[in-house]
């Protein structure tokens, strides 16, 4: 069945969130005033009131907009089936831009589950309400990726402190390997700082960074390791057009929920269809065994975040919701 996604929220969605929005007296922590925290778990609460609950006939996907969504809307076809069989619903999958506009669609009710990458998982817990429970993990259990800063051979740039007086690709400013997590390293262990010691550009996504890199557009660029090892092996680059100065510790790669005030019996049925997805044969494992994983595993924000949220202290990052 073709299916449409219409940018729009019908009267009942829409009174929802004008209730939600109104401050509540409850625990919260960094949470926007219409979240409450009373487990201290850092994510926002399922509603108590069952009049708040969103059960909608057609649930909304998206995947964070690292690389061409175009991509992502076959790679993700598989599992969308699934998620319809175990929840009983039609899946649609809505193929995000950029992260700003797949928070804001989350925070208006027009987004129901997704997968934020790992900057902008704060952000989306604590201005729309997003819920993460699982990432990726390899077969083995292990997951996360690496920032890395890379140039092209014969740039000049050897190492760290050459990248002073140059240009240095950034993807966005809510990613975190992107910007974030190089940005913090930079001036905490090399005194290099934006605009002052060397030019910053920004390219939208880590594919536009590693193919500018590649191409000579770009001196250097901070990128998630994970994306530039999916293209290559989708042939997208060859390994010998660039050249990796630094690579950082791992970090917890995209994290996926829902949003808080589904049902909780579907939030529990979303849950269910991650953890018993069989990726054998399946679309997603024939594009995410490019970047070694192979199942869904059980996680918490509050845990796996911690050194995310201790990099956005770092750079004085707001959870503010504009």
């Amino acid at each position: 069945m073709t299916k449409t996604f219409k940018l729009m929220l019908t009267a009942s969605a829409a009174a929802l969130l004008s209730t939600a929005a109104a401050a509540q007296d409850c625990p919260r922590g960094d949470l926007d005033s219409r979240y409450c925290d009373a487990d201290g778990d850092l994510v926002a609460d399922i509603p108590a009131d069952a009049s708040q609950w969103l059960d909608p006939d057609t649930l909304v996907f998206a995947y964070t907009p690292v690389e061409d969504p175009a991509v992502y809307k076959t790679a993700w076809a598989d599992f969308l089936t699934y998620l319809e069989e175990k929840t009983g619903k039609d899946v649609i999958f809505f193929p995000v831009q950029n992260n700003a506009a797949q928070i804001e669609a989350m925070r208006s009710g027009r987004l129901h589950i997704s997968g934020f990458n790992t900057g902008s998982n704060p952000l989306a817990v604590n201005c729309a309400g997003f819920r993460p429970f699982t990432i990726m993990a390899s077969e083995d259990g292990s997951f996360g990726y690496e920032m890395e800063i890379i140039t092209y051979p014969g740039s000049g740039v050897e190492k760290m402190e050459d990248i002073a007086g140059k240009q240095l690709a950034f993807s966005s400013p809510t990613s975190n390997s992107g910007f974030k997590a190089p940005s913090a390293i930079l001036k905490g262990e090399y005194g290099l700082e934006a605009e002052k010691d060397f030019e910053p550009v920004f390219s939208g996504k880590h594919d536009n960074t590693i193919l500018g890199v590649a191409n000579k557009d770009y001196t250097a660029g901070a990128i998630a390791n994970s994306v530039m090892h999916r293209m290559i092996e989708r042939d997208v680059i060859k390994p010998e057009q660039v050249v990796s100065i630094y690579k950082s510790q791992t970090f917890p790669t995209t994290g996926f929920g829902v949003v808080y005030n589904l049902k909780p019996e579907l939030q529990e049925q979303i849950r269910d269809a991650f953890f018993t997805f069989p990726w054998e044969g399946s679309s997603l494992q024939e594009e995410f065994s490019k970047s070694n994983e192979a199942q869904f595993i059980e996680m918490n924000y509050k845990d796996f975040w911690d050194v995310i949220r201790k990099i956005d202290a770092a750079n004085g990052v707001s959870y503010a919701c504009q």
